[in-house]
């Protein structure tokens, strides 16, 4: 059993958990929960830890025909990055999928894709994913300034989605918005405001066809030549005095459309 936290191993996950160029350079991350554990791909998972009381409580359950390690109760509060520990912390392969295999497999069908750009809050990411596993979504595709998909807040938003739901960060954001259009992906861009392009409500456009929506930063909203790429501004009307919805909320309202009108 692991019992301090000079211990190499516990340093390890400290820095995996707290550094994405940690995360980076061994090409994995941390996920934590029993839920996360079982839905992980078998062949993804690198190591496992327990604590000394969750394996006092599973031993003869869950960790059944397991490699793992233990190590106790007071180590692993300082390897988590959860307030209250549920005591199984895995490390984990980084998926990768390549972006154009991602379109041209996804043409085959009737694809749906999300862009992000430049989204912060790890929550926001994180639920953008699971919400797009609920609705279909081909992949989603993010520009390089958002926030680390690998961060462990965002991994337990996704509440499983990160292992099922294609994405890829894209270094030229405007170049994958390029290749969606020539693959024949109507670019939807998510907006209060026009910057002078075609606008319409979001349920009164066509997404019955290849669909992409554009989703923008949570406080500046999508950059103007950002906007100039996409097909056609749509809006999602306020009534109030609201501005603007939570960048997870707006997703979720059109990507949902997209899944009632196919349907």
């Amino acid at each position: 059993m692991i019992n301090s936290l000079a211990n190499n191993r516990v340093k390890r996950v400290r820095a995996l958990c707290a550094k994405s160029k940690a995360r980076r350079e061994e090409d994995v991350f941390i996920v934590e929960g029993i839920k996360m554990f079982f839905e992980a791909p078998k062949n993804w998972i690198e190591e496992i830890y327990v604590s000394s009381s969750f394996y006092n409580k599973y031993k003869n359950d869950s960790l059944k025909g397991v490699d793992y390690e233990t190590v106790t109760d007071e180590v692993f509060s300082k390897m988590s990055d959860t307030q209250t520990p549920q005591g199984i912390l895995s490390v984990i392969k980084q998926p990768h999928y390549d972006l154009k295999e991602m379109i041209e497999v996804s043409m085959e069908k009737n694809p749906l894709f999300v862009l992000l750009e430049d989204i912060q809050d790890p929550g926001n990411l994180g639920t953008i994913l699971r919400v797009c596993e609920g609705a279909g979504v081909d992949g989603v595709i993010m520009s390089k300034n958002t926030v680390d998909i690998f961060n462990p807040k965002v991994v337990r938003s996704t509440m499983g989605s990160i292992y099922r739901v294609p994405f890829f960060v894209a270094d030229e954001f405007d170049e994958a918005i390029r290749l969606l259009k020539d693959a024949g992906v109507s670019v939807y861009a998510a907006a209060v405001d026009d910057y002078g392009k075609e606008i319409c409500v979001y349920d009164k456009a066509d997404y019955t066809k290849p669909t992409a929506f554009l989703i923008g930063n949570e406080g500046n909203g999508l950059k103007p030549a950002t906007m100039e790429q996409a097909t056609k501004c749509v809006c999602i009307p306020m009534e109030g005095l609201v501005e603007s919805l939570n960048a997870a909320i707006a997703t979720a309202i059109l990507v949902y459309e997209a899944a009632r009108v196919r349907r």
